[in-house]
């Protein structure tokens, strides 16, 4: 049967065309980052959102300089829609705290924390969260290093601090892994070497304090890949998952479990995998989850009875009240 949904009233949660006159947003998006692409995507569909619910918004691109004209724009809150680099480990939300601007989605800590897969994978372990056994790869050397046992194969090789699986292989074979380590490479002197599990990808978007339905990912490709996340036809996505009450209910468990630990606020999206035995496995946590047409977030709030209008005006509310803004 379906998953549990939403189970906080909806209503607190769907805008309605109220008028925001006088109140400025800045969008921060685009930046250098490997996600630039899809940052630009996500900047563009927030800035049509915050124009129709009447807000006065302004499109800043994350270069040498935003701060100049953050300062001359003078918004009242920042909506933060860069997506991996120094937008998600927490840089940009310092330099927002130094300038005074409140914004959208987790402080410093919790970003900075959350965009390193390894400590992430320690805070959770340390919580009880049940995590892929995995190693920390040091790729000093120019020669490939020998496949690390455990985990064995077949296993995933990640880079440490990258998003929307950017650099992320997955070896079944020996013969792969030298072309892994490579792809690998230019992110980093050190890599993730995590058994892969085999199974049912899942995705819990976190919005405030609680968990909406649980939405399950059907990759094309052989895992989720870049291309089956970004490319139309690529991958199938069904929310409600179709799981049993109580695996829906623990699915949604786990990601408000690790959001919490984490520290996140206002927002997040907790991917998992559920192995052939229906045992559930965390992956990794976003802190600042895609709102393309193509996102996950946007579809599972949909789910929840939220437009696309009405989640971008719940996650700026959240900015504004922080800053002191009334709002509307």
């Amino acid at each position: 049967m379906p998953c549990g949904g939403f189970t906080a009233s909806t209503s607190s949660l769907k805008s309605t065309r109220s008028s925001h006159t006088g109140l400025k947003v800045a969008v921060v998006m685009g930046g250098a980052s490997a996600e630039r692409e899809i940052s630009l995507q996500t900047g563009s569909g927030v800035l049509a959102a915050l124009t129709r619910l009447g807000y006065a918004s302004e499109a800043v691109d994350f270069d040498a300089s935003f701060v100049e004209r953050l300062r001359e724009f003078a918004p009242d809150a920042v909506f933060n829609a860069l997506h991996g680099g120094a937008g998600e480990d927490g840089t940009l939300a310092a330099v927002l705290d130094w300038l005074g601007f409140p914004y959208q989605g987790s402080g410093v800590r919790a970003s900075a924390i959350a965009m390193d897969k390894w400590v992430t994978k320690a805070l959770a372990r340390a919580n009880d969260i049940p995590v892929p056994r995995a190693v920390l790869l040091e790729l000093a050397s120019d020669e490939p290093p020998e496949v690390p046992d455990p985990p064995g194969l077949p296993c995933a090789v990640k880079p440490i601090a990258e998003g929307s699986t950017v650099g992320v292989n997955v070896v079944h074979l020996p013969e792969q892994w030298p072309d892994a380590i490579r792809a690998v490479r230019p992110f980093g002197a050190l890599a993730i070497v995590e058994e892969y599990i085999h199974g049912r990808e899942f995705t819990v978007a976190i919005l405030g304090d609680e968990a909406l339905p649980v939405l399950e990912i059907t990759p094309h490709d052989d895992f989720y890949t870049y291309h089956a996340k970004y490319t139309a036809g690529a991958s199938t996505h069904t929310v409600p998952a179709q799981l049993p009450d109580h695996l829906a209910k623990h699915t949604q468990e786990l990601g408000l479990r690790l959001h919490r630990a984490l520290g996140c606020r206002d927002y997040s999206r907790v991917d998992l995998i559920m192995s052939v035995t229906h045992s559930l496995y965390v992956l990794e946590c976003n802190t600042l989850p895609g709102l393309t047409p193509l996102s996950l977030f946007p579809e599972a709030a949909a789910a929840a009875g939220i437009s696309y209008d009405a989640l971008v005006g719940r996650l700026i509310e959240f900015a504004l009240a922080r800053g002191g803004a009334r709002v509307a």
